[in-house]
C-alpha cells in the first residue's frame, strides 16, 4: 500500500522529503512505503510504541540505516549514498552520549574540532551556544556534575554547534523524571525555534509529541496511520487505533440507524447517539463513537434531550487537584470515563461512590470512527 504524501500548510513544504521508503531486515519489513513532507523549521514527532517502525526511520534519515527502496531529500539533495558524517544534519541520543572526561566547554566544541574550525570561530560558536542553553557558568564543569536536564541541554548545544540543517532527536527526554520532563519540554522548544532548525524526533510519550511538535505522525506496524496537528490527532482522529492512543478515550461500538446529510443516529448498547453532522456510511454499518471523557457532563438529573445521555452508577473517582475523573458503570456493564474540571474549591452536592448519575454531552462532541 503506498502511503499519500503528507504536507505542512502555509511554509515551504519541499525542505525535507520523504519519498515511498520502504525498510526491510530479512523478511521483515520494519517501515511499509512511507512518504511524508516536512517544512522548513518544523518541529515533527514521529510517535508510536515500540517496534512501530519510527526509529527506523529516523535512523535512515541520520544514514545509520540504509533504505530498502525510496529516496530521502534534504533541501534539494538526495541523501542516498552519503555517510552519516557526510550529511548536513546532527543526531542527538536519550543517552546523550557526552564525553565524561571532557568539560561542558570541550563536549561542544568537540565536533568543530573534529571539522578543523579555527581555534577563534570554535570559541565564538561555543559561546554562543553556552548562552543559548544557559549553562555559560557551567563550561568548565564535567557531565556528572552537571543535573540531567542540564546534561541534555549541553547534548543539544553540542547538536546545534555544527549549526545542521536537519535535528534528529532520539527520545530526547527519556532519561529525565516526569517534573523535569514537562519544563524541558518548553525550553526545548524555545531553543529549536530560536535557532530555526528543521528536528525531526522520535517518541513514545504522547505528551511530549503533543507538547513540542508542529505536527505529529502517529505510526504503527511501519505505517503511518494519521498525520496532523496535535489537535487534529486528539480531537479528529481517523482509526480507533489513533483514537485509544493519544489521550483518554471512551469507545462505544454501535449501529448507524439513522444516515442525513447533515447529521446520523448511532445505536449503543447504552443510548443513542446524535451526531451533528453527516459520514460516509451505510445504514445498518457498524461503527465505533469515540468520546473524551473531558466532553462528558455529569448530574444527578436527566438532561431534557433524549439523545447523548445515558444513566449510571459511580463506581470509582480519583482526585487529581485540577480535575476528577469517575468511572460510571452502565447499564451493558459497559465502564464510562468521565474527567470534569474542579473550577470551585466545594461544591454545595458533591458526587461520591455508589451514586446514581446522568452523563451527557454536545452534539458536536464525538467522533464517528468507521476503521
Amino acid at each position: 500500500m503506498t502511503s499519500t504524501p503528507t504536507k505542512p500548510t502555509g511554509q515551504d513544504a519541499t525542505f525535507l522529503q520523504i519519498q515511498n521508503v520502504v525498510k526491510d531486515f530479512g523478511g521483515y519489513r520494519a517501515v511499509q512505503n512511507v512518504s511524508l513532507d516536512i517544512a522548513k523549521g518544523e518541529i515533527f514527532a514521529l510517535l508510536g510504541s515500540s517496534g512501530c517502525g519510527k526509529t527506523t526511520l529516523l535512523r535512515m534519515l541520520a544514514g545509520f540505516e540504509t533504505p530498502t527502496s525510496g529516496r530521502i531529500v534534504l533541501n534539494g539533495q538526495d541523501l542516498a549514498g552519503l555517510a552519516p558524517y557526510e550529511r548536513p544534519l546532527n543526531m542527538m541520543f536519550q543517552s546523550y552520549a557526552l564525553f565524561p572526561h571532557l568539560s561542558v566547554w570541550d563536549n561542544i566544541a568537540f565536533g568543530l574540532r573534529r571539522d578543523g574550525l579555527p581555534k577563534d570561530q570554535v570559541a565564538e560558536r561555543v559561546e554562543a551556544m553556552l548562552k543559548l542553553v544557559q549553562l555559560s557558568k557551567f563550561a568548565k564543569r564535567k557531565p556528572h556534575q552537571l543535573s540531567g536536564g542540564q546534561q541534555q541541554r549541553v547534548a543539544l548545544a553540542r547538536s546545534l554547534a555544527k549549526q545542521p540543517q536537519l535535528l534528529l532527536l532520539d527520545e530526547p527526554l527519556g532519561a529525565l523524571d516526569k517534573k523535569l520532563r514537562e519544563q524541558t519540554q518548553i525550553e526545548l522548544v524555545n531553543i529549536i525555534e530560536q535557532v530555526g532548525v528543521t528536528c525531526v524526533m522520535v517518541t513514545h510519550d504522547q505528551e511530549e509529541a503533543m507538547t513540542m511538535a508542529s505536527r505529529i505522525a502517529i505510526m504503527s506496524e511501519g505505517r503511518f496511520l494519521q498525520v496532523g496537528t496535535p489537535s487534529e490527532i486528539y480531537e479528529t482522529p481517523q482509526t480507533r487505533f489513533v483514537a485509544d492512543f493519544i489521550g483518554n478515550v471512551n469507545l462505544m461500538e454501535g449501529t448507524l440507524v439513522e444516515d442525513e446529510a447533515d447529521h446520523v443516529v448511532i445505536e449503543c448498547a447504552d443510548c443513542k447517539h446524535f451526531v451533528g453532522h453527516g459520514i460516509t456510511g451505510t445504514l445498518g454499518m457498524p461503527v465505533t463513537v469515540a468520546l473524551r471523557p473531558e466532553k462528558i457532563h455529569v448530574s444527578r438529573h436527566a438532561p431534557a434531550d433524549a439523545f447523548n445521555a445515558v444513566q449510571g452508577e459511580i463506581k470509582e473517582m480519583s482526585y487529581f487537584g485540577s480535575f476528577t475523573v469517575y468511572r460510571i458503570q452502565l447499564a451493558s456493564g459497559h465502564m464510562l470515563k468521565v474527567s470534569q474540571a474542579n473550577t470551585v474549591r466545594h461544591r454545595d452536592d458533591e458526587l461520591t461512590w455508589g451514586d446514581k448519575v446522568w452523563a451527557h454531552w454536545s452534539r458536536s462532541s464525538h467522533v464517528v470512527l468507521t476503521q
